[in-house]
């Protein structure tokens, strides 16, 4: 098939029925790639009791995934424009399968984190190559806003079916089969791919900056790293040594982009205030999100002693809500300002999390999660659209990754961060617990994980267990109200910066 470029195509030609088949092919793996951020959040308990893992190794199985992830797409957006958008993708679908069974067989909890970081790092492919792809298949601009409109669904549906399925899946089979669930799914994007999706290249593609790889990814890594010792060890020599590293790296690599022909960052984006302020909200909103959601889970299985099945449909309500709130979200911008929605959708989730802080039980919960959702599907539609939009055409893919780099980052830096200053309350209310008759290693194995709590507890003899068991639920339950808490100020913060930077900004002006 003979290689397009931007430059050869008419000014605005319809899609034909080939990019539409095209569009459902890109979704797959947009789908997927957004699943493997919830899907394991069910199977908790269950790799906690055969896997055993330390505290800090469940949350390197939870976030190491989004770190590869955000480290990686800044870089793939640029390599995807150099070899090919659509071979990346079918390269990153095809390593993203085969880490995918990796991560299915995992037998210890280090092969499992190393199959997750082969998953983030095949994930990193699959944004920047679709959206750049979608934007070069879509020359109408209606078609290609409805076509940006899909991509987006892609995800949010991924993101929102991710705990059902993976309750349906733990419900009946062991937890690896929530990997087994994607290879098929690749499986059909490497079949289709090739026929129905045309290869696309930028003719001005410069080299690969092969330091400022290196600098992006040391920069990210070193200060997550920092920031995950600092908060589970308070200050700490290592873990400030690696957050001023990574951050000294990260500016070390701005101005190495400021210098180059061919950056791997396009720091003229920045110039513009719709950009920022909708990338500004899409991080916070995530880091809120993803933080809290981590807790709710294991709440609903470990406190309220729901099944994997039952918990993942007690968090269907929020997964349709999100989906409804995206959907609803551009008919809403047709009448409304774009900016307005999203600071009244931020409040509103305020009060959702508010909701989550105020009270125990489903019956609360479940209605608070709802407004949670509602609240967040304007950020994350609105914002991704104002994102790509206010680019130049030919910087959708770095807009694009930039985007989906806030993104998972912010979300590993929510469950990385919330994770731990909640482990942090659970402990201490463990340790101020009536448990003096209970052993101190007991205690402290207990305050490692709420499911290592519950484990403990049905060893012990009856009123002990009682006792820990009593203790262990009140404990994470703070945690969660805690952690709810502020993820309402940070929205609520983000709202105020929304509402700031855009006053007297006219977003209908943005370029389309």
């Amino acid at each position: 098939m003979q290689e397009k470029t931007s430059a050869s195509i008419d000014a605005h030609p319809r899609a034909t029925s080939r990019e539409w088949i095209g569009l459902a092919v890109l979704a797959l793996p947009c789908l997927v790639y957004a699943m493997d951020m919830t899907v394991l959040n069910l199977a908790l308990p269950v790799l906690s009791r055969e896997l055993q893992p330390t505290s800090a190794q469940m949350l390197w199985i939870l976030d190491i995934y989004g770190f590869f992830v955000a480290g990686f797409l800044i870089t793939m957006g640029t390599l995807g424009d150099r070899i090919g958008r659509r071979r990346l993708l079918l390269i990153g679908a095809a390593f993203f399968a085969a880490a995918s069974a990796l991560a299915a067989l995992a037998h210890t909890a280090e092969l499992l984190i190393a199959a997750r970081a082969l998953l983030g790092l095949a994930g990193a492919t699959i944004a920047p190559s679709t959206m750049a792809l979608i934007r070069n298949m879509f020359h109408d601009p209606r078609q290609r806003q409805f076509a940006i409109g899909v991509w987006i669904a892609a995800f949010s549906l991924g993101s929102a079916i991710g705990p059902l399925v993976g309750g349906v899946l733990l419900e009946f089979f062991h937890w690896g089969s929530v990997f087994w669930a994607a290879i098929p799914v690749m499986v059909l994007t490497l079949a289709l791919g090739p026929r129905y999706l045309p290869e696309y290249r930028d003719p001005d593609a410069g080299h690969m900056d092969l330091p400022s790889v290196a600098l992006s990814l040391a920069a990210v890594l070193l200060t997550i790293y920092g920031l995950k010792h600092l908060a589970e060890q308070g200050v700490h020599a290592e873990g400030l040594a690696a957050t001023v590293a990574g951050l000294a790296l990260g500016g070390l690599f701005v101005r190495r982009q400021r210098h180059i022909a061919y950056p791997l960052l396009d720091l003229r984006l920045f110039q513009h205030a719709p950009f920022c302020a909708a990338l500004a909200a899409y991080a916070l909103t995530c880091l809120a999100m993803f933080g809290v959601y981590i807790f709710i889970t294991q709440y609903l299985q470990l406190v309220l002693g729901l099944s994997p099945l039952q918990a993942g449909l007690a968090t269907l309500p929020w997964s349709l809500a999100f989906v409804a709130g995206s959907m609803a979200a551009p008919h809403l911008a047709a009448r409304l300002p774009r900016a307005r929605i999203i600071v009244v959708g931020l409040a509103a989730a305020a009060v959702g999390f508010c909701g989550v802080a105020a009270g125990q039980g489903l019956w609360l919960l479940v209605p608070a999660t709802v407004i949670m959702s509602l609240g967040m599907a304007p950020v994350f539609t609105i914002g991704n659209e104002i994102i790509i939009t206010t680019a130049p055409p030919e910087r959708a893919g770095a807009a694009s990754a930039l985007a989906e780099t806030a993104s998972e980052f912010s979300g590993a830096m929510g469950i990385a961060l919330f994770g731990s200053a909640g482990m942090v309350v659970y402990r201490r209310a463990l340790n101020a617990a009536p448990l003096s008759d209970l052993p101190a290693d007991a205690l402290r194995a207990a305050g490692a994980s709420l499911g290592g709590a519950v484990h403990l507890a049905e060893t012990l003899p009856a009123v002990q267990g009682q006792a820990l068991l009593l203790a262990a639920h009140g404990g994470f339950t703070l945690a969660l109200q805690a952690v709810a808490l502020a993820g309402a100020l940070i929205v609520m913060a983000s709202a105020w910066l929304v509402a700031r930077m855009l006053r007297g900004v006219d977003l209908s002006a943005a370029p389309h």
